[in-house]
């Protein structure tokens, strides 16, 4: 292709999901969960994360040393099934660590995002324990998520000291019980804000500065953690309370690649996303179905790649009505649910190459707002990153928000 620059992908890269309240569950109609499962099966081994607790799962332990593993059995159970690697966050935690009474054996989930008590991390890094050796499947677990709970109000930042104390001895319990488990944190997320705004980094782009804050957490928890096998961070294509997106949207995707060097430049670690959220123009249209929201997920995929990530997790892999982003199928809770979106043959086609790590990564040179991935076989996906339809001399023009893959004999 000429009037292209193409960059090989320095690295693997796995891509997978996190499933959340309704993922494919027995409670969904048979024939739209079935759909669904199909396509899920059809992603090759790809990772699926599941949490401890909520997002899907209920309390794993409503009292001290008594454990109800009911809803994560049948969430791992549908990994297996269609043919995953199984994942956990450890997050959330039961309400008697967070200082209800320890009889109570009630789950109030208006407090799902409360942080355990200090003098209950040791009782959650021993829950830690007993959910990694229930499931021997699981080889990677990411500790808590998003910080939830751990914000220090009165200095207006994150209470990184708090949340490092927790993660070390989460991680210290895992390790003492499962030395093979990948462990990582702290799952930040790295917001960004308007450039005149006193949070402000000195690191910025068209999209604006990173947020102060979660740069620091990732400082204090690399100087003070006891151990790690990767680092895990999330974030999304656009400012904090932002919804509108950059056109082309590759351009606001570029965040998470100068995120990933900035990584880079602290530690070696592997870098996980653990959640991306790629929004779309205020002029187009967002949600699971969506084309552009399709196109944004994989702008963004195509800026980790770059960059050198080693993995990212789409978050909710069956489609929302509550979250406008891209999804792998429609909504399994309704009957005609479990179809394909604009992003699932796309992510099929992504899955094994990335993660082979021999993708070259490609961007028209000429002005165009077409993107592309170029794989070793030279068959090609195709991407337009904006709503613009851009000609191509001998054939149709290619479509605004289109995906075309091209074999390599077109």
């Amino acid at each position: 292709m000429n009037g292209w620059r193409w960059d090989k992908q320095p690295g693997p890269m796995e891509i997978g999901v996190t499933h959340t309240q309704d993922s494919l569950d027995d409670t969904e109609p048979a024939q739209a969960r079935q759909r669904g499962v199909d396509i899920l099966s059809s992603l090759g081994q790809e990772y699926q994360n599941h949490h401890l607790m909520g997002f899907g799962t209920l309390n794993p332990e409503p009292r001290p040393g008594e454990f109800e593993w009911d809803s994560l059995d049948r969430r791992m159970q549908l990994t297996e099934e269609t043919g995953g690697k199984a994942m956990l966050t450890l997050c959330c935690s039961p309400d008697w660590m967070k200082g209800a009474p320890r009889d109570s054996g009630a789950t109030r989930w208006d407090r799902l995002e409360k942080a355990p008590l200090p003098e209950h991390f040791a009782d959650f890094a021993n829950l830690a324990k007993e959910a990694v050796q229930r499931y021997p499947q699981v080889d990677r677990v990411l500790v808590w998520n998003e910080l939830k709970g751990f914000y220090n109000q009165a200095e207006n930042r994150w209470d990184y000291e708090g949340y490092t104390n927790f993660y070390n001895q989460v991680y210290q319990a895992v390790k003492s019980v499962r030395p093979d488990v990948q462990v990582g944190g702290p799952y930040v997320v790295m917001s960004s804000v308007p450039v005149d705004s006193g949070d402000a980094s000195d690191i910025r782009g068209p999209w604006g500065a990173l947020d102060q804050r979660p740069l620091d957490v990732l400082d204090y928890w690399l100087k003070n953690n006891v151990g790690a096998d990767f680092i895990v961070v999330d974030g999304s294509t656009t400012n904090r309370g932002q919804q509108d997106a950059i056109s082309p949207v590759d351009v606001g995707a570029e965040k998470f690649s100068v995120i990933d060097r900035w990584i880079q430049e602290r530690t070696k670690l592997p870098i996980w996303w653990a959640e991306f959220y790629a929004n779309v123009p205020a002029d187009a249209q967002a949600g699971f179905a969506s084309p552009a929201s399709a196109v944004s997920t994989i702008a963004a995929l195509q800026a980790m790649a770059r960059s050198g990530t080693q993995g990212s997790l789409l978050w909710g892999p069956e489609g929302s009505n509550s979250l406008e982003y891209s999804s792998l199928w429609t909504p399994a809770t309704d009957e005609t649910g479990g179809q394909p979106t604009p992003l699932t043959e796309a992510w099929r086609w992504l899955v094994p190459r990335l993660r082979e790590g021999t993708v070259e990564l490609g961007r028209a040179t000429d002005g165009s707002s077409l993107g592309g991935f170029r794989a070793a076989d030279g068959s090609v996906l195709l991407v337009n990153f904006s709503a613009t339809a851009v000609p191509v001399s001998g054939q149709e023009d290619i479509p605004g928000w289109a995906i075309v893959p091209v074999n390599s004999s077109s």
